[in-house]
């Protein structure tokens, strides 16, 4: 099922369950704006290349729209709207004052040079710069972007609007990004995992951890882990998958993937099939890579009692049946990947108070964001008696729903 597909099937039962209007529910569903620009660069060796861009902003009700700019070379205007979508409901839930968007270029960065991306990113700044703004739309990094990305972006913005560091973030620290954005999602993700095991009475050094996706997420969701003394048995990446039931040496592990480009090879451990990692024998899933990986073929599979989801939209609807009747317990991403966009907030909070903070303090109010935003879903879950997943859309749509009711929707 596709991310557009299966977000809606999850919107439409939150709605039921809620009671929502029918006009009120297809207004939410219905983009707010979806923007496609052309952009022609030339290129290093003189010849002109064309590439589309384009951001779909999603809702405003509850503040400026929000989400990341992918470069990718299959950006589908589908996926880009559902992960919009989901950028409105993950911005609720959070309780930070956002909408939801996203974009993107369809390009393959790795056939481009420095040069050729640095234009590109120029230039489609260019196409946007009057429909993005600080309390209009602020993009941040994705797939295939990166700091350097954000900076390009804020110096294009800035010649036309003066210097606007609360533009982007996800920047580089010199030109106001925020300490700890770098590992916000996964650090979001331990506080989401320590509040849910706390639900069970059990605690983070008494499990055993399987980690599917070594990029930022998930190498800072392992490092974290197994410093608060989890076991994680086994990693996955694009190159490889690799064992050791007696818990993985994490810092070995991640100087060997940064050496090795990837975790391939790794020594301190067995080889393993790369799909298996998520139906390794383990107590806690973190599928922390790509949508869509946990599907009906594998879902019986599976042998973790948890599943906390650090990727967009890892688990099929229909392997969400599938696994509620076996009784696993699934952390939905609109939670539990949210630590990556709150920090962000924090980033913007700072760069138009003009007032950076100390690690510490973005840490600790991290922790308080994500504790109380567990919390939130819990009693959602209580009041319709509902799963995790139904509990943190029913309070995502319902404060986006008031919200937009407030201001007069039918005016």
């Amino acid at each position: 099922m596709n991310a557009l597909a299966a977000t809606s099937r999850n919107f439409k039962q939150a709605a039921k369950l809620l009671g929502l209007d029918s006009k009120l529910e297809r207004s939410l569903l219905i983009p707010f704006r979806e923007i496609k620009v052309e952009c022609t660069i030339p290129k290093d060796d003189g010849t002109l290349a064309s590439f589309v861009g384009f951001r779909v902003q999603h809702d405003n009700a509850r503040g400026p729209m929000k989400g990341g700019i992918r470069y990718h070379p299959e950006v589908d205007p589908d996926e880009v709207n559902a992960l919009a979508q989901l950028m409105t409901w993950k911005t609720a839930v959070a309780n930070i004052p956002y909408g939801g968007a996203k974009g993107g270029i369809g390009c393959a960065p790795e056939q481009l040079s420095v040069s050729e991306l640095e234009r590109l990113t120029r230039v489609f700044t260019q196409k946007i710069h009057d429909l993005i703004g600080i309390h209009t739309d602020v993009p941040a990094p994705d797939m295939g972007t990166n700091p350097q990305t954000m900076a390009w972006i804020l110096d294009e913005y800035s010649k036309f609007h003066g210097y606007s560091p609360a533009v982007v973030t996800g920047k580089p620290i010199d030109l106001g990004g925020s300490l700890g954005r770098d590992a916000a999602t996964g650090r979001g993700v331990l506080f989401a995992i320590q509040a849910l095991l706390e639900e069970y009475g059990k605690s983070i050094s008494d499990q055993r951890f399987a980690i599917q996706g070594f990029g930022n997420v998930g190498s800072w969701a392992a490092q974290l882990i197994s410093q608060a003394g989890g076991k994680v048995v086994a990693v996955s990446d694009v190159s490889g998958a690799v064992k050791n039931d007696s818990g993985l040496d994490i810092q070995k592990l991640l100087k060997h993937s940064l050496e090795s480009r990837g975790v391939k090879g790794f020594s301190g451990g067995d080889a393993l099939n790369q799909n298996s990692v998520l139906i390794e024998d383990c107590d806690v899933l973190i599928p922390a890579a790509l949508g869509g990986v946990i599907n009906r073929e594998n879902a019986n599979d599976i042998r973790a009692k948890f599943i906390i989801e650090a990727a967009n939209h890892p688990t099929d609807p229909e392997a969400d049946e599938i696994l509620s009747k076996k009784g696993v317990i699934i952390l939905p991403d609109i939670f539990a990947n949210s630590g990556g966009v709150t920090v962000s907030y924090f980033e913007w909070v700072q760069n138009i108070q003009g007032f950076m903070w100390d690690e510490e303090k973005v840490n600790s109010e991290l922790k308080n964001y994500m504790i109380k935003g567990f919390k939130d879903v819990k009693e959602m879950c209580k009041t319709h008696n509902c799963d995790l997943r139904m509990g943190a859309f029913t309070l995502g749509i319902n404060r986006v729903a008031r919200a937009t009711v407030l201001r007069g929707w039918e005016a």
